[in-house]
Parts: C-alpha cells; sequence; structure tokens
C-alpha cells in the first residue's frame, strides 16, 4: 500500500506499452476472437514468446522504478486486455456464430448514442453501435479457474523484475465479477446472481493468488460507471439497485482478503467519445467506497471529470484510505504540464488531507495513447507534478 507521509507518492491504472514484436505475439496466441486479434496471426514460438516476456517485463518495471513511480505494475504485458484475458484463464466460455435471438456484445455507448448515434455509426469512437456482431462472446458452461500456470508466470515475471529496483509498493490488476459479466454474456446461468457468483468465485483465485504473493491486488472496475452507459432506459434509482448487486459480488470475492492489499479502480470506460451521458461521481461514490479497500484510483482528469473534485467536498473516502485521483489522462496526446498535475494534486490534499493523496492516470495508458513515448512522458509529468505539490504541501 502506498500512504503520502512525506511527499505526494504516484502510481498508474495499469496498462502500459508494449514492445511491437511483443505485442504482436500476445495477440497471436489470444484464443478469443476480440478485435485484437490479428486476421493472419504469427507463428510464436512458446521459448521465445516467454524470453520475452520476462525482458519486457523487467525492463518496463525498471523504465517506472528510473522515471520515479512509487507503486509499480507489470504493464499487463502478457495480457491481450485487461478483461478479455480471462477467456484464456477460466473454462465456461466460447466465441460463437451469432444468430438472432443470442445476446449481443453490450455497447458502453448506448447513452450518448441516443444523441449522437451518426458519430457513434460512422466508427468514430473505434466501434459502431448499430453493427451486427459476426461472432459473440458467451458463458456456455460452468465457470472454472484453468489459468493458474499463467497467473504463476506473471506472478514470477513481476517478482524477479522487482528484485532489481526499489520502489514503495508493487501491483497486479485482475478483473472484477461485473466487467467480466460485461464483457462474457451469460447463457448458462439461470440468473445475474447465479453468473455473479459463479464469477466471484473464479476471480478469487487470481485475488488470493496476487496477495498470498504479498503483492497489492488492483480490481479493475470500469463496470460499475460503465453499466449505466450499457442500459440507457434505467433510472439512477434503477442503476444503483443493479450497481449494488455486482459490488455485492466483488465483496463476496474479497472475503478474507486483506484491506491493506486492496486497491479499487473505477473509470467510465477508456473509449474515445463524447461521454456526455456518464453517471455523475457523486451518485455512485458510496458505493465505491463501500468495497474494502485501502485506495480508490478514479478518474478525474478528463474534460467530463475533472470538475468531479467537489465531490470530495461532501464525500470522504473511508478512514485511512488514499485517494488515486487520476492527474494524467488516457484520453488526449497533449502531455500534462507538471505545474497542472501539481494544481490538481493540491486541490485533492485539501479536501482529503495530503497525506491521503496519491497521484494516478485516469485508465491505462498503454493501448489508448498513440506512442509509448507519449505514455513514458505523462507518467514522467506525473512525477514532476508530485515533487512541485510536495514543496507546496510540505
Amino acid at each position: 500500500m502506498i500512504r503520502s507521509t512525506d511527499r505526494i507518492k504516484t502510481t498508474h491504472a495499469g496498462t502500459l506499452p508494449k514492445a511491437k514484436d511483443l505485442a504482436q505475439m500476445v495477440a497471436s496466441k489470444a484464443v478469443h476472437q476480440t478485435a485484437w486479434r490479428p486476421q493472419q496471426p504469427i507463428q510464436v514460438d512458446d521459448a521465445t514468446f516467454e524470453r520475452r516476456l520476462k525482458e519486457e517485463v523487467a525492463a518496463t518495471v525498471k523504465h517506472e522504478a528510473d522515471i520515479g513511480i512509487d507503486s509499480v505494475n507489470d504493464g499487463e504485458l502478457g495480457k491481450i486486455t485487461f478483461q478479455h484475458y480471462c477467456f484464456e484463464r477460466i473454462s465456461g466460455f466460447e466465441d460463437v456464430d451469432w444468430k438472432p435471438g443470442m445476446p449481443v456484445p453490450l455497447s458502453i455507448a448506448m447513452r450518448d448514442a441516443k444523441k449522437f448515434g451518426a458519430y457513434f455509426a460512422e466508427g468514430h469512437a473505434g466501434f459502431a453501435t448499430t453493427a451486427t456482431p459476426k461472432t459473440v462472446s458467451l458463458c456456455t458452461g460452468p465457470l472454472k479457474y484453468v489459468g493458474q500456470g499463467q497467473l504463476q508466470r506473471d506472478i514470477d515475471n513481476f517478482k524477479a523484475a522487482l528484485k532489481n529496483v526499489k520502489v514503495e509498493d508493487a501491483f497486479l490488476p485482475a478483473n472484477t465479477p461485473g466487467t467480466l459479466e460485461h464483457a462474457l454474456r451469460n447463457v448458462y446461468y439461470k440468473t445475474d446472481e447465479e453468473y455473479l457468483e459463479a464469477a466471484a468465485n473464479v476471480l478469487r483465485v487470481e485475488y488470493k493468488a496476487i496477495t498470498d504473493a504479498g503483492l497489492t491486488l488492483q480490481l479493475d472496475d470500469p463496470d460499475l460507471p460503465d453499466g449505466w452507459l450499457i442500459y440507457p432506459e434505467m433510472t439512477v434509482a434503477d442503476y444503483r439497485k443493479y450497481a449494488s448487486l455486482r459490488i455485492d459480488a466483488l465483496k463476496y470475492a474479497l472475503q478474507g482478503i486483506p484491506r491493506e492489499q486492496v486497491r479499487l479502480h473505477v473509470c467510465w470506460g477508456s473509449f474515445h467519445g463524447p461521454h456526455q451521458a456518464d453517471i455523475p461521481l457523486r451518485e455512485i461514490a458510496d458505493l465505491i467506497f463501500s468495497v474494502s479497500a485501502q485506495s480508490y484510483s478514479i478518474e478525474a482528469s478528463n474534460p467530463a471529470h475533472e470538475h468531479e473534485w467537489q465531490v470530495f467536498e461532501h464525500i470522504k473516502p473511508p478512514k485511512d484510505a488514499t485517494l488515486i485521483p487520476g492527474v494524467i489522462g488516457h484520453a488526449t496526446d497533449f502531455i500534462e504540464h507538471p505545474e497542472l498535475v501539481a494544481q490538481r494534486l493540491v486541490r485533492y490534499a485539501k479536501l482529503v488531507g495530503r497525506e491521503n493523496v496519491a497521484g494516478g492516470s485516469d485508465c491505462g495508458i498503454g493501448t489508448r495513447v498513440k506512442h509509448p513515448s507519449i505514455a513514458w512522458a505523462k507518467l514522467e509529468a506525473l512525477v514532476e507534478g508530485a515533487r512541485i505539490a510536495s514543496k507546496q504541501l510540505w
């Protein structure tokens, strides 16, 4: 865990840039028919892949430490995406040819599409809300965790890399039951409650392995705000009931896991689009803070959400918890000026206490910004901004 006891500490939301050859290998090895898998995968020698992955994790962790990031991770370099990796580690899922009557992939643009339908139909956000899918990813059988080998590889690679650096904290991200439910539709379990309970049980395997290894567990839960975007007919009251069920599943999965080893990441979806219909933070802040965690990473720097620092004038994180506002963003290739980063951090420090704030990113920046050099420059700006803020606060 990180606490800003003598200066503002820094971290980020997870995904970092992959080397081109490794990215091609990871995509080619994916069994899941996602848009990230190339149409013509390359042949990947397993030994070569494992060697390159270990090398790149070590290089990434060293780069984070050299920049001055206090809480580092492995960049999620071995995963196809932050959520679809579950397809390969949990049995019970399959990709099938879509036919009428089957569930369709859920779109986090549905509320925005009511007003900006032409924008999405033309694919400006990277996906079209009106397209009929060729394939659909479904839960068609009982869920069982089968990815112990891949999980242990990630833990071992990360811990090996950590031996060569000095950092305050080390975290590995994992999915949450609600986000898994969004990505991989259910046709097997009779109810949402049964599916969420099954998802919680299998994801708990990851949670336990990460924390048992002495690492911090980051829960990636964009589901919490994203569900609002998926179901435009819901009222806020309806949505809070919907979200509470998913939060309950997460709490169930966390039973017995030490609070001080848990951090929760929440964002409104990293897609580049209007985000005009995002649910306000004030409507869900209490749900976020009901999850037992030592820190809360919340999107806070993009044009749709930067104003929500005002929420913390009235709603505070749990006692002794660290708030990690995103003070650099994934939504633009503009590199935040360190003075701006400092202003954002000082603003939060004055609201919740300097020791209760750490600098973070809105979302994973490894895939959303257009070039690795931009992603790393943003992290450098984060560290420099934290130094400036620290001088003002101490």
